[in-house]
């Protein structure tokens, strides 16, 4: 898709904006030649903090990351992970204000975006606006499926859940398949995402495990039964949008300048 743009820094971006609108070869351009600084990050290190004024929207182009809030009694909630090739917090470049914080999981790098840049691409080159658009529906998605779990499912289906997610994702982003994969956080951020106790996630696991679901070593995950994972996890995933390409209108689907 990319030629000889392949090894850009801002290439995940291209592909990532491509899952959702097909853009051609103009607008991806226009994308590559967006000004940005790259930087490395350390696990655990903020890229914004609450409170703070955006002056950038980030490209995760390695490691992961994730979102959260804290509540008044010191208790993080986590809402989000992130992993290459996501803009993490394109919505900042709108909002300007950041109203929850994002942080490493790993160590990772970035490609940091004024949020003046993201803006005049975004309204001067519609299909590429509408990716972005799109992009944050994506994540509204997600949020809401998250929000089911916490508030509706028990614990076993949310972690099951958790790790079906997790599977296809990983798998999308070139980093695992939906039978094996490295997974990017711990025990006790994993509860944080769940709102369970990390000896309720531990205990889960093994239970899962033990049912012959899933086999594990350290952070190594093996789903060696999709099927009744997914069944456990009441899993669908039509809130991930994957097939984003196949359900927008014909016009644009079958348009040969923009496939």
């Amino acid at each position: 898709m990319l030629e000889s743009n392949e090894t850009h820094t801002l290439a995940p971006m291209v592909r990532k904006l491509c899952t959702w609108r097909p853009l051609d070869i103009a607008d991806r351009q226009a994308v590559l030649s967006l000004p940005f600084i790259t930087r490395s990050f350390s696990a655990h290190q903020h890229i914004i903090r609450e409170g703070d004024r955006a002056k950038y929207s980030t490209l995760l182009t390695s490691g992961f990351a994730f979102r959260h809030k804290m509540a008044g009694n010191g208790g993080r909630q986590i809402m989000a992970i992130h992993m290459r090739g996501d803009i993490v917090d394109l919505q900042n470049s709108l909002l300007g204000i950041a109203d929850h914080s994002v942080q490493m999981l790993t160590a990772g790098d970035v490609a940091l975006i004024p949020i003046e840049a993201v803006q005049k691409l975004a309204f001067d080159r519609p299909q590429i606006g509408r990716a972005m658009w799109y992009e944050t529906l994506v994540d509204g998605s997600i949020f809401r499926e998250w929000m089911l779990s916490i508030g509706r499912r028990d614990a076993r289906t949310r972690i099951s859940h958790l790790l079906c997610e997790f599977a296809l994702r990983m798998e999308t982003a070139g980093l695992g398949t939906t039978c094996e994969y490295e997974m990017p956080i711990t025990q006790e951020q994993l509860a944080d995402a769940v709102g369970l106790t990390p000896v309720h996630v531990n205990r889960t696991l093994k239970a899962l495990e033990a049912d012959r679901l899933i086999k594990r070593d350290k952070r190594r995950i093996w789903i060696t039964d999709w099927k009744k994972l997914a069944g456990t996890a009441d899993f669908h995933p039509r809130y991930l949008h994957l097939n984003a390409r196949q359900t927008m209108p014909a016009t644009e689907a079958h348009n040969p300048e923009l496939a």
